[in-house]
């Protein structure tokens, strides 16, 4: 297993999450702006070399974090910028809505390449589209003097966005993933979460006899499951090496033993009926609303589930989220964490040194606090966090950070270096958690296409160390 670049103890100090570090009052004096209170550290202005009275197009994906957040930082933008101006428009299916703009030539300045049916983002990055934010990464921090942009970045956390050495876009959300259930549901019910597999389908019986459905997903984006439970599950039973053999497009990697095991599990779940019926035509909003009425026990996400679930989550419902088990208790706590929701600036748009700025306005420290406040997730920002209270929800899963010590588990990154690999690997799930194939099917079908695209030559090929 590869151990994350950010231990326990440096994340909690890194975000201040527990809420024990100094004050907002406590940046650095410099230039203020009334709408935000954001506080530019001396030379940080301008540093890119923006041009005036710029009007910025910002496309962005509109999910669970929501969009306040983006037009807070388009506010920031505004009043560092006099004169120039953000627009945030919010889209579902990105790749849909901007790919036609895209071969057209006309690209908006920044984006967030994020949700259902995103652009291929290695495509981008073959075609020359992306900005190289090198520029941004060394830049002055915008609120934290004495400090470049990258410097200001939680280690590690802008690793996924290289490729070839260069930074192609930056994450802006550090994300726990694991499975959720309602503690106080649990409590009511004495149930206690399971730590081993086997433990949990044990619990799934008890639960299945209580007239509750154990288990439900997104149904119609069957890639929940990959990211939620097959990614955390094939490591804890083969470790990081199987991951990376696949990431590096070895051959027979999806047929190694862990990966049968870990799919064969996870068909368990349907085939001893303990996955909610009706699950596979729910799109993910419909599955959690769901789960929400206590209509299922577990749901696989990630910790933007409380913020897009928000306005119709039941006072006392206390969603918590815990590791995904594996076959023993020794690795119970391991926990899939990571940066991500990566938001990038196209060389070929009308203003891209206004796209690479807005992300230097997104990543402030001022932008980060009020994410924590606000949407109840952490930015990969140093400090961001501080004087913050977090929900009971973002308590769980810093919780479940802190317990796993070292043993942050890495995602593997083909999903977003081929993409046909990962359509055929989220069509196969959704075969597979609907009794329609086996694990065996599975795997020979995922091969299949990872074998088409090795022998690719028009496709790029990235290796993981």
């Amino acid at each position: 297993m590869k151990k994350s670049s950010i231990t326990r103890r440096r994340f909690l100090e890194l975000s201040s999450a527990a809420g024990l570090g100094a004050g907002l009052s406590a940046l650095s004096p410099g230039l203020s702006f009334a709408n935000t209170g954001i506080k530019v550290a001396p030379g940080a202005t301008n540093p890119l070399g923006m041009p005036g009275n710029v009007k910025g197009e910002g496309v962005f994906f509109s999910g669970g974090f929501g969009h306040a957040y983006i037009e807070f930082a388009a506010e920031i933008f505004a009043e560092v910028h006099s004169g120039s101006t953000m627009s945030v428009e919010g889209i579902q299916r990105v790749g849909e809505r901007l790919r036609p703009r895209i071969i057209a030539g006309d690209p908006p300045d920044v984006i967030d390449n994020s949700g259902a049916g995103h652009l291929d983002t290695a495509a981008l990055v073959a075609e020359e589209e992306l900005m190289d934010l090198g520029s941004l990464m060394n830049a002055p921090a915008l609120d934290t003097p004495g400090k470049t942009f990258g410097e200001t970045l939680f280690p590690g956390s802008q690793a996924s966005g290289v490729f070839n050495g260069v930074q192609r876009y930056v994450n802006i959300a550090f994300t726990i993933f694991g499975v959720w259930h309602s503690k106080a549901l649990f409590e009511e019910k004495g149930w206690s979460y399971p730590k081993t597999w086997d433990e949990m389908m044990s619990l799934c019986e008890t639960i299945k006899s209580s007239g509750t459905a154990p288990w439900t997903y997104q149904g119609k984006y069957p890639q929940y499951m990959i990211f939620g439970v097959l990614e955390p599950l094939v490591e804890k039973i083969g470790g990081v090496q199987v991951w990376k053999d696949i990431d590096n497009l070895k051959k027979g990697a999806w047929e190694h033993p862990a990966m049968l095991d870990a799919l064969q599990k996870m068909k368990a779940l349907h085939d001893n009926g303990y996955i909610m019926k009706g699950t596979s035509g729910l799109t993910h909003t419909e599955s959690q609303a769901e789960w929400l009425q206590k209509k299922a026990a577990f749901l696989p996400c990630g910790t933007w589930l409380e913020n897009e679930m928000r306005s119709i989550t039941p006072a006392g419902f206390d969603m918590v989220v815990k590791p995904v088990p594996g076959n023993d208790r020794s690795n119970f706590s391991w926990i899939d964490a990571s940066s991500g929701e990566p938001f990038m600036a196209f060389a070929n748009s009308k203003n891209p040194i206004a796209g690479v700025e807005f992300l230097r306005c997104l990543l402030s420290k001022q932008s980060a606090a009020w994410f924590a406040k606000n949407v109840g997730s952490v930015m990969p920002v140093v400090g961001g966090a501080e004087g913050v209270e977090l929900s009971s929800a973002m308590t769980s899963a810093l919780a479940a950070v802190e317990n796993a010590g070292p043993n942050i588990l890495d995602r593997p990154s083909f999903s977003g270096w081929y993409s046909d690999i990962m359509e055929e690997a989220k069509n196969s799930m959704g075969s597979l958690l609907t009794g329609q194939i086996g694990a065996e099917k599975f795997i020979e079908r995922v091969q299949g296409v990872a074998d088409e695209v090795k022998e690719d030559e028009d496709i790029p090929k990235y290796t993981r160390a």
